[in-house]
């Protein structure tokens, strides 16, 4: 995977989980849990993501 291509990533996935956040009373409450579990799955794999680059750097 590209560097620039995660990078994008993960900053969308951190920018979907701070605007849920920010504006939860204004979503409707039938795509509350939807976006809330989307929201979890991309963080998480971003934060996979941000380990595995860690770990693999020197190599």
């Amino acid at each position: 995977m590209d560097k620039t291509s995660t990078i994008i990533f993960i900053i969308a996935a951190f920018s979907l989980g701070i605007v849920i956040i920010m504006q939860r009373n204004n979503i409707p409450p039938s795509l509350r849990r939807g976006l809330a579990i989307a929201a979890i799955v991309f963080i998480a794999f971003a934060f996979f993501l941000i380990v595995y680059s860690l770990t693999t750097m020197g190599t």
